[in-house]
């Protein structure tokens, strides 16, 4: 992938005037709720600076998208349709559910296309999110604009004493960066995001009331770490991580989130009337090795630009709070107990599994560049690198022999953490995840079980959520196989290739065996074609058949092959 390595002095222009004190009411972005909901993803235009017009994709809209809220055992249809002149998708970041409604790279959403996945809403009350998840292109599309939060709603959370009203005491934080090039357009890979943005607004401020006040943080960055506290040092409470809420509320004065993670908070602003303050990145905080760091790789070898970047290792204002008069029948306390934990027992595991992060080569470079693999494979689409029971309880050791910090993200599961490097997870690791920072020399253990959907065809993916590592392959795929066999399994062979894959209109099968007979099955099993072919070159016309996942079986006198095929 092509990194963007000028240095051009507009970024630090830019870079500047973001510093400069609060002058734009933070945008909340609209809510839609119920069970069927229509999600247009589209191009659009913003005014970030003055006399420039980028273009941008959202979700109806120019940039973001609407804040979806859920309800626990609700069925739900999701209708999206993609206006965009390129192919999309859109996953449900930390959504329990089906891999064939997941929306990972398989779930290709064309042009001009809808996606309607259907499902049941099954995770516990918190703060989820979506975004697109396109191969090789969910950095550019993320960048653009494309990402919104979802929240879920349960029986166990409504019963707590906490804010809820959407927009005033109960206020949804998208923190992100982004780079812009000199005509003002979003850059990606490059290590330039001088431009913080709290749900899409520059230089945002936010009208709080003086009562207990909760904010959803999603750190929606691209490769960007936070170190969150405010400017006063005061003490707040995480109450929720990705997965959910927390056993007890933690106090601290500082919270880190790395992409894709997120936090729920509470603030005790009642003796603050007329007063402000800002939620502020301690990027200075940072360690060593940490997108948003003073130094990668400890100083001894560096990203092209990253010292350029203003933001790490700086302390910054990302929102001013200013302080006003409390609402009606305000909410002034603390809960001391949340919800309770259904930990696996570590003692009583099926599997226990090795994730080795490393780069492909081994230059001083490579390490903390990529591309990077894991268990020493780069993402083929094609290619199945983990096979799971339903119902199997399992320990993943995640091992980071990098340079740089990777926040690793498993779909379809939460999972808590056991040990960073032997030692038990600080009290803000201790919920359920989907999303955990692993630091350069890391072994980080999680434990999770594998329980309500499986498919012998369709994967999940688990990936690193810088987006510019996961587009250049440091990702890989997980089947969650049902305790009785059904589907249709891959058998690898070197005799035949299949390309284009992904194809629509022909594909063509090239071998040296002459004759063949050629079946085609849908994930469920469902033959959809049969076909004879001779020669070393066959075309089959797939022109007819609906985007999706299929099989091709390739049968010969002495041996059968069976590869997965996309058509789009």
């Amino acid at each position: 992938m092509l990194r963007i390595i000028r240095f051009n002095i507009a970024f630090i222009l830019f870079g500047t005037a973001i510093m400069a004190n609060a002058q734009n009411a933070l945008f909340i972005p609209p809510t839609l709720s119920g069970t069927n909901f229509q999600l247009t993803i589209q191009p659009g235009t913003k005014t970030f600076f003055a006399g420039y017009s980028t273009p941008t994709y959202g979700i109806n809209g120019a940039l973001l998208a609407p804040t979806l809220i859920l309800n626990q055992g609700d069925e739900v249809t999701l209708n999206v349709t993609n206006t965009l002149n390129t192919f999309t998708t859109i996953h449900w970041h930390g959504l329990h559910v089906p891999a064939e409604d997941d929306g990972g790279p398989h779930q290709v959403i064309q042009p001009n296309a809808s996606w309607s996945p259907r499902f049941k809403v099954m995770n516990d009350a918190g703060t989820y999110w979506y975004h697109p998840h396109g191969a090789e292109r969910t950095d550019l599309h993320v960048s653009k604009g494309i990402a919104g939060l979802i929240i879920i709603k349960d029986s166990i959370e409504a019963k707590l004493t906490l804010p809820r009203t959407y927009g005033v005491d109960d206020i949804p934080l998208v923190i992100q960066t982004k780079a812009f090039d000199e005509l003002k357009q979003i850059a990606i890979s490059t290590e330039m995001d001088t431009v913080l943005m709290v749900n899409g607004t520059l230089n945002p401020f936010v009208n709080a009331p003086a009562q207990v006040v909760r904010f959803r943080l999603l750190n929606g960055s691209s490769s960007r770490s936070y170190q969150f506290g405010f400017s006063n040092n005061m003490l707040f409470h995480m109450i929720a991580s990705d997965g959910g809420l927390l056993q007890q509320p933690y106090q601290t004065t500082r919270l880190r989130l790395s992409p894709g993670e997120r936090a729920e908070i509470l603030v005790d602003l009642s003796s603050m009337q007329g007063q402000n303050m800002y939620l502020k990145n301690y990027a200075s905080e940072l360690p060593n090795g940490i997108h948003g760091a003073k130094k990668i790789n400890n100083g001894m070898v560096t990203l092209p630009d990253y010292e350029n970047n203003f933001l790490n290792g700086t302390d910054t204002n990302v929102l001013q709070i200013n302080v006003t008069a409390p609402t009606v029948n305000p909410v002034t306390t603390i809960p001391a107990q949340l919800v309770n934990f259904n930990k696996p027992d570590s003692n009583v595991v099926d599997a226990k599994r090795d994730i080795v992060f490393a780069p492909k080569e081994m230059g001083m470079l490579d390490m903390i560049e990529g591309p990077f693999t894991i268990n020493g494979k780069v993402f083929n689409m094609d290619s199945i690198n983990i096979r799971t029971k339903l119902n199997n309880v399992e320990v993943w050791r995640l091992v980071n022999q990098t340079g740089v910090a990777h926040p690793f993200h498993i779909h379809d599961i939460q999972f808590y953490v056991l040990s960073v490097n032997g030692n038990p997870p600080t009290p803000d690791q201790a919920g359920k995840k989907d999303v955990v920072l692993i630091q350069p020399n890391q072994s980080v253990s999680i434990i999770t079980k594998f329980e309500d959907f499986a498919h012998a065809s369709i994967p999940y993916m688990y990936h690193c959520h810088v987006l510019h590592h996961e587009d250049d392959g440091m990702m890989g795929q997980f089947l969650v196989m049902p305790e009785t066999g059904t589907g249709i399994y891959e058998m690898d062979a070197d005799n035949f290739s299949i390309y284009p894959n992904p194809a629509s209109g022909f594909i063509t099968i090239t071998g040296s065996t002459d004759k063949i007979h050629i079946d085609l099955f849908t994930v469920t099993g469902v033959k959809a074609l049969t076909d004879y072919e001779s020669g070393n070159q066959k075309q089959v016309d797939i022109s007819t058949f609906a985007p999706g996942i299929y099989f091709l079986k390739i049968s010969t006198d002495n041996q059968i092959t069976i590869k997965k095929i996309i058509i789009k």
